[in-house]
Order: C-alpha cells, then structure tokens, then sequence
C-alpha cells in the first residue's frame, strides 16, 4: 500500500492538520523515500546543495502546495529540489518535474522533464533523459540490488519554457530503479507460473503537492 507523508513544523496533531491545509504533503506507492521542493524565481543552483535547504526554500519562495503570484520581470520559475532513497529500499533513478497549463484555446497540456537522473546519464535540450537506469532485478528469486541508481538525488530546476503570462502548475514525480512487484514475489514463494502478460516488475515512486502560478 501507499503511504502519505507531511511536512510538519512538530509531531502534534495541530502542526500536522496546519501541514495538509497548507498542502505541504506527498505520497509515495510505498517506499519511505523522502522528497521536499519549493518553487520562486530566485533559486540559484548552489542553493539546493546547501545545509539550510529549507531555510533557503522558505525564504524565497512556497513549498509543495503554495502559490507563486507574478513573476518578476525577466525571471523564470525554478523548482529547488531534494529527494533521498527509502533507507532499507531501492536506489533512485531521476527525479522529474510534471509541468501542467492550459493555453489560450482552452487545450490542456502536459509536459514531463528529467529535473536529475542518476549515474553519469545526461538530460538532452528536450529536458528527458533517454537512457534507462538499467535493472538488477533477478525473477528466479525475486531479488534486485543496489548497484545502480543514487542514494540522494538534488537539484536546482529552471523552467525553460516558462510564460510569464500563462496560468500553470509543476509537481515532482521521483522514481526508483526497477524492483520486483508482487508478483515476483508470489511466483518465487509458491512456486506458481504467472500468465505473460503480468507485470513482473515495477518502478516505485513519490508524488508531491503541485506548486501553482497564477499571473493575475
């Protein structure tokens, strides 16, 4: 099952209910992977490498459920970014930004860019990565290792296509290196045959609060 996280000032009931309001929050399909952004126009790309990452998050922009107003003249949206690996899970493969708007015709757009990956894979000029992280995963026992991925991936995200004047939202989407689903595990523990087209193995990942621009 999933698990729902909240990033609250104290563990007290009120501090955690004042968190959800606020929509500082995020979900993952299951592991306890811990994931924090803020958005504005000011980050630098030192900033999300520094020890008072939140600090810097808070003092110059919104975390994961706020609202950013009009942006300045000449700036662009930046995400800072900070997402670690589930202690007893798997590595990480990327981190990436999910970027939402409508344009002038009512049309609905959605757009995926690779804000970090792992290993020495690079993201092209379209802002994806297409090199896959490979898997470990071994089907005759259910099992995977550690070899690839990062324990930590961080990064300072500047939108390249940002629109000053269009209304748009940005979330974080973090993903795991490929793992054994339930499936493997059921296969290898009772010893049965599953049908073709089951899904043996999977991605875990985090889902984080949007991040809202609204120019007017």
């Amino acid at each position: 099952s999933g698990y729902a996280a909240v990033w609250a000032r104290e563990n007290t009931r009120e501090a955690i209910f004042d968190a959800m309001k606020r929509k500082e929050v995020y979900a993952t399909t299951g592991p306890r992977m811990t994931v924090r952004t803020f958005g504005g126009f000011d980050f630098s790309q030192d900033d999300a490498y520094s020890n008072n990452f939140a600090r810097i998050g808070y003092e110059k922009g919104v975390p994961m459920g706020g609202d950013l107003p009009v942006a300045p003249n000449g700036k662009k949206f930046s995400m800072m970014i900070a997402a670690s690996k589930d202690p007893d899970g798997a590595n990480l493969d990327r981190v990436q930004v999910i970027k939402g708007w409508v344009d002038s015709a009512g049309k609905q757009h959605e757009r995926i860019y690779d804000a970090a990956v792992s290993g020495d894979r690079k993201v092209g000029k379209d802002g994806r990565c297409k090199t896959p992280v490979g898997s470990t995963v071994d089907l005759e026992t259910a099992t995977y290792k550690n070899t690839i991925g990062e324990a930590v991936l961080t990064s300072t995200w500047i939108d390249p296509n940002f629109d000053p004047t269009v209304a748009s939202f940005y979330y974080v989407r973090v993903i795991e290196i490929p793992t054994p689903r339930w499936t493997a595990f059921d296969t290898v523990r009772y010893g049965v045959e599953m049908p073709k087209e089951v899904t043996m193995v999977l991605q875990e990942r985090a889902y984080t609060s949007p991040i809202w621009y609204t120019p007017k």
